[in-house]
């Protein structure tokens, strides 16, 4: 079971509050960068989590290492990249590797501090659905399927999951479980034998949410600006726990939003859930 996460999380980087108009998912994108601060070395999926790993290291995270799927070290792209095989991942990376050799070498040994992954669906306990939405034979929806995603749940020291907050995605159970979080509680993550923490952070466009260190149940921690706790229990599909210390999370400073405004508006690849 995961322990308590540490380090600022949820502060502003630098300088004053914006007065502009923040959107919901900026503000999940600027709270989704900010708990970069401190890692090292980070494993990107692509959408939502690539989005805010580059706006990390545009603010309160510059040394942060970028690692990709594709086999990219140290990436540096100037937009959200498309997908893992963007060529612009590649000719901005301080290495490229095998992709043999970024799993075998690189994640399974426990060498990535942070899986930044999105997902579909989202259960009590972490389990990240990106396979189908209904019955696996007959599916009403086929998703893109796990790419690196289990691996990355099972092998990163910590993972953080960054997705759009409805009762459609945050689930029960998944329909599907693609990744393992805490699986079906206390224990499961050890009975695997998996070596990495699990998800420590799941961010959405309400709030944020970790798990109970006794239940290993998601349990909202903090909650974006204007967002109430009846609504962030109106889009969850459980009866979603409250941590008794409940916090706000500051807005983004105008440093945070000029530079995820001037990120996303160089490209195509705005946010959008996706897994690897």
């Amino acid at each position: 079971m995961t322990g308590p996460v540490t380090g600022p999380v949820t502060g502003p980087v630098t300088g004053p509050v914006t007065s502009s108009p923040v959107s919901p998912d900026e503000m999940m994108t600027v709270a989704a960068a900010r708990a970069l601060r401190g890692r090292t070395a980070c494993f990107v999926g692509i959408g939502l989590p690539s989005v805010a790993a580059n706006l990390a290291r545009r603010t309160g995270s510059p040394d942060l290492v970028l690692v990709y799927e594709s086999g990219t070290i140290g990436a540096r792209p100037t937009r959200p990249p498309l997908s893992i095989g963007d060529g612009e991942l590649a000719e901005t990376a301080d290495a490229v590797v095998s992709v043999p050799e970024m799993f075998n070498y690189w994640l399974q040994p426990g060498r990535i501090d942070v899986g930044f992954l999105g997902a579909a669906q989202i259960d009590e306990h972490a389990n990240i659905n990106t396979t189908v939405i209904g019955p696996y034979d007959t599916p009403s929806v086929r998703l893109p399927g796990a790419g690196g995603a289990p691996e990355i749940a099972a092998s990163c020291r910590e993972v953080y999951v960054v997705l759009r907050q409805t009762s459609r995605t945050f689930v029960p159970r998944v329909a599907f479980r693609t990744s393992v979080g805490y699986g079906d509680g206390p224990g499961s993550r050890a009975a695997l034998g998996l070596p990495g923490r699990g998800p420590v952070l799941v961010i959405t466009d309400l709030g944020i949410l970790a798990p109970d260190p006794a239940t290993c149940a998601l349990r909202l921690t903090h909650l974006h600006p204007g967002v109430t706790v009846e609504q962030a229990r109106a889009a969850t599909g459980w009866d979603l726990a409250v941590a008794p210390d409940l916090a706000d999370t500051p807005p983004p400073s105008a440093v945070e939003l000029a530079a995820l405004r001037a990120l996303t508006a160089r490209g195509p690849a705005g946010p959008h859930e996706g897994n690897t």
